[in-house]
C-alpha cells in the first residue's frame, strides 16, 4: 500500500543530523546578526565616510587578461559568496543522495514549496512596482530567496522540539530557493557573456570531479588530503566564472555537486569515519558561517537611513513596500498554498502530527530574505545607488516582520510538541531511540 503522507517523521538518524546542522547554523546566524547590527552602526555613524570608503576600496590586479581588481565590496558579494553557495549546493546534495529527501514523493514537497515561495513574490513585487521604471522593475527577484542563516537560528531556538519533518521542511525549500535564485541569477543577471572563459573552466572542473571522484583510487588522497588539492582547482574555475559574466558564486553550486556524498568500498574498508563531503562541509562551514557570510553582510547591510524621516522616504517607495509585500505576504501564501496544492495533487495528507499552521509558520519564516536578497539588491540597482539603499531598508524590515510573525507562531506550536517529545521520552527504548523512531523490524534487530 502506498503511503501518501508527506512531512512525516523520517528516520531518528535524520532527525539528529537535522538537529546538529540546526546547531551549526544558529551559531552563523547569531555572528551575522551582530555582523549586519555592526554595519547599520557604522553606515549611520561620524565613522560612514570611513566604512562606505573601506567599502569601495579596490584590492587586487588584472593579470594574463583576468580581472581580479575588485573592490573589497564587489570581494565580498563575488568571492565570499561562492563558499555560501558551496556549501549550499553540498547541503541539497546531501539530502537527495542520503538524507530523507532522496524519496522523489518526499522530495517533492518542499522543492514544489519553494518554486511557489518564489514565484508569488516576484509577483506581487512586479505587481506594486507595474507604473514604476524599468530598473525598479528589474528587481523582481530581490524577495525571491530565503536566508538559510538567519531562518534556521531563529527555528533553533524556537523550535527545538518541533518536528524533524519540518525543520527538513524549511531546511530544503530554503536551499532549493537559494539555487532558483542562483539560477535567476545565472540567467537574468549575465552581462557580456564570455564564451571562452568558460570553455576553459570545464578543464579544471573536469580535473576537479576526477580528483573529488577518484582521488583515493588513482592519487591515494585520502578525504583528508584531498580538499588541499581542491581548493586551488577550485579557485581558479572560480576565477574563470567571475571572468565569463556569470555571477562566480555559480562556480561553487557546481562545484559542491561534484563532491562525493556516499563513501566508496575502499574508505569503508579502512574504517574512515567521514567521506569527502563531510571533510569538507567540516573544514568549510566555520569559514563560511564564522568570516565569509558576515563580512559579506557587514559590507551589503551597510545603509544610510537618515533617522525616522529617512526610514519613512525609503520605506514608502516602491521598491521597498513591493519587497516587504514580497517577502513577508509573498512568502507565506506562496509556500502554504504551494504546498496545499502538491498534497491535493497527489492525493497525500500531512502527518498526523503536523496542522497546517506548522506550515504557515515555517512559510512565515521563509521570508526572511537576507544574504542572497541583498546580492540581487546590488546586481539589480548597483552598489550605493538610491534604489539599492530603499531595497536594503526595505529587506531588513521584511526580514525582523517575517522573522517576528514566524517566531510567534513556531514558539506557539513548540510548546505544543514539547509535551508531545516529554511523553515519547517516557516510552523510549533502552537504546534511546524513543518507541516512535522505531518501526516493528527495527524493534526485532534491537532484541
Amino acid at each position: 500500500m502506498t503511503d501518501n503522507t508527506v512531512l512525516s517523521r523520517g528516520s531518528y538518524k535524520e532527525s539528529q543530523r537535522i538537529s546538529e546542522i540546526l546547531s551549526k547554523e544558529s551559531t552563523g546566524g547569531i555572528i551575522l546578526l551582530i555582523a549586519t547590527l555592526l554595519a547599520l552602526i557604522f553606515a549611520n555613524s561620524a565613522a560612514s565616510e570611513h566604512y562606505f570608503g573601506l567599502r569601495d576600496t579596490y584590492l587586487g590586479a588584472d593579470f594574463w587578461g583576468l580581472h581580479l581588481k575588485l573592490s573589497i565590496g564587489h570581494w565580498a558579494s563575488d568571492g565570499l559568496l561562492a563558499v555560501f553557495f558551496f556549501l549550499v549546493g553540498l547541503e541539497l546534495k546531501k539530502e537527495f543522495v542520503e538524507g530523507d529527501l532522496r524519496n522523489p514523493g518526499k522530495a517533492m514537497v518542499p522543492i514544489v514549496a519553494a518554486a511557489g515561495g518564489v514565484a508569488l513574490p516576484a509577483l506581487f513585487y512586479v505587481l506594486v512596482n507595474l507604473n514604476s521604471s524599468d530598473e525598479a522593475l528589474g528587481g523582481w527577484a530581490i524577495p525571491a530567496a530565503t536566508d538559510i542563516a538567519f531562518a534556521v537560528a531563529i527555528l533553533a531556538v524556537i523550535g527545538s522540539h518541533l518536528p524533524a519533518a519540518l525543520r527538513t521542511f524549511l531546511l530544503t525549500l530554503a536551499v532549493v530557493d537559494d539555487l532558483i535564485a542562483i539560477t535567476i541569477i545565472a540567467v537574468f543577471y549575465t552581462s557580456d557573456l564570455q564564451i571562452g572563459y568558460l570553455a576553459l573552466a570545464i578543464i579544471p572542473i573536469a580535473l576537479y570531479a576526477l580528483v573529488a571522484r577518484k582521488g583515493e583510487k588513482l592519487f591515494h588522497l585520502s578525504p583528508a588530503a584531498s580538499w588541499l588539492i581542491l581548493l586551488p582547482i577550485g579557485f581558479i574555475v572560480w576565477v574563470l566564472f567571475l571572468n565569463s559574466g556569470i555571477h562566480a558564486t555559480i562556480a561553487g553550486v557546481i562545484l559542491a555537486f561534484l563532491i562525493p556524498v556516499r563513501q566508496n568500498a575502499r574508505t569503508e574498508a579502512a574504517d574512515a569515519h567521514y567521506g569527502l563531503a563531510e571533510v569538507m562541509e567540516h573544514r568549510v562551514r566555520p569559514f563560511s558561517a564564522g568570516f565569509c557570510v558576515p563580512v559579506f553582510a557587514f559590507f551589503s547591510a551597510g545603509v544610510f537611513i537618515g533617522g525616522w524621516e529617512g526610514f519613512t522616504t525609503s520605506i514608502t517607495e516602491p521598491i521597498a513596500y513591493g519587497i516587504v509585500i514580497a517577502l513577508v505576504l509573498g512568502k507565506m501564501i506562496g509556500i502554504t498554498a504551494s504546498t496545499w496544492l502538491i498534497t491535493r495533487l497527489r492525493g497525500a495528507n500531512l502527518d498526523p502530527d503536523i496542522k497546517w499552521v506548522d506550515i504557515f509558520g515555517v512559510a512565515s519564516l521563509a521570508g526572511i530574505g537576507f544574504t542572497v536578497s541583498l546580492l540581487i539588491a546590488e546586481l539589480s540597482f548597483g552598489l550605493g545607488s538610491d534604489y539599492n539603499d530603499d531595497a536594503k531598508v526595505a529587506i531588513l524590515t521584511a526580514s525582523v516582520t517575517a522573522a517576528m510573525i514566524g517566531g510567534a507562531i513556531l514558539s506557539t506550536r513548540n510548546k505544543h510538541y514539547k509535551k508531545i517529545a516529554l511523553k515519547e521520552l517516557e516510552d523510549a527504548n533502552q537504546d534511546g531511540v524513543p518507541d516512535v523512531f522505531t518501526d516493528d523490524s527495527t524493534k526485532q534487530q534491537l532484541s
